[in-house]
């Protein structure tokens, strides 16, 4: 039997429930409780001007995504509607769709740390300072490209409703790991699902904490593909080159403004290709070697004259 096409009308006649709308209040209030605990307890996790700033660029994140939702739908029914087959729309095409999508936000997450062009897609979640449940809405307004890393999975048949309703329970996941108030939970949770206290070490500037916990939902994929780090000493938050802003639109583009300066001053179309996607961690070795190839290069034409 041939699987019926959708169309746009056949998701907006569903009427999906914007679960990230309808959480945001209970999210607000739960920021709220967390920083005037903060403040009550002398912890120092909250920064007044951080945390407003963080809520400016969430609020315009989901005025973005709601804006191209329209495209996002079409990306999605396009690439579902090119394969033949399908999985049933039943409850344990959830509980799969929750795996498959999981793998891949992953990948996108993993990318995202050692491909500088898609760093600066994400680098704005990572330069806040402080820790809290206000820096989940600090995501970029450029992340929305990486939607191409989930195609995979409607091309794996599961039907749009069904990953538009998972992939936004992935991210409200998102929400409750940022916070230093969640210290270690039971092994088994620590073992299979993405805790505060993995997130903690993702987000650290410490040497031998870069570039580890990218699980989403579930650290498995970490555990299995040897990017796990167990949280120890204390972490400290931030870029390893931080930026000293409050200003959203610094935030969010300052990366893109830097890659467009070091292509502009590279000197052959090979370092132009590294300033764009090099990794950011080794980013300051790379241009190092191409300033010395430089001065080699600088050194033998006049040695020539």
């Amino acid at each position: 039997m041939e699987k019926e096409k959708l169309t746009f009308e056949h998701i907006v006649n569903l009427d999906l429930p914007n679960l990230i709308l309808i959480a945001t209040p209970v999210m607000i209030f739960l920021v709220v409780l967390e920083w005037l605990f903060s403040y009550k307890n002398n912890m120092g996790y909250y920064d007044g001007k951080d945390t407003l700033t963080a809520t400016f660029i969430g609020l315009v994140n989901a005025g973005m995504s709601a804006a191209i939702k329209v495209v996002t739908f079409g990306i999605i029914l396009y690439f579902y509607n090119l394969v033949p087959w399908s999985i049933p729309h039943t409850w344990w095409a959830y509980v799969l769709c929750l795996f498959w999508l999981d793998f891949w936000r992953y990948w996108a997450h993993r990318v995202a740390h050692e491909n500088r062009f898609w760093w600066a897609t994400h680098v704005t979640h990572h330069n806040s300072e402080k820790y809290n449940w206000s820096v989940s809405f600090r995501l970029s307004w450029t992340q929305h490209i990486k939607i191409i890393f989930f195609i995979p999975v409607v091309l794996a048949g599961f039907h749009p409703v069904v990953f538009f309703i998972i992939h936004q329970l992935a991210v409200l996941y998102q929400f409750w790991i940022h916070t230093e108030y969640i210290r270690k939970l039971p092994r088994p949770i620590e073992y299979f699902f993405t805790t505060p206290s993995h997130h903690r070490v993702h987000h650290a500037t410490n040497e031998h904490y870069l570039d580890k916990n990218y699980g989403s939902t579930f650290i498995i994929w970490d555990r299995m593909f040897g990017t796990f780090m167990p949280e120890g000493e204390q972490a400290n938050y931030g870029l390893t080159k931080q930026v000293k802003s409050y200003n959203p639109i610094t935030l969010n583009f300052h990366e893109w403004s830097d890659i467009v300066k070091d292509v502009r001053s590279s000197k052959s179309l090979k370092e132009a290709y590294a300033m764009v996607f090099t990794r950011p961690s080794l980013l300051e070795g790379v241009k190092n070697e191409f300033r010395e190839k430089e001065k080699v290069t600088v050194l033998f034409n006049s040695s020539k004259d």
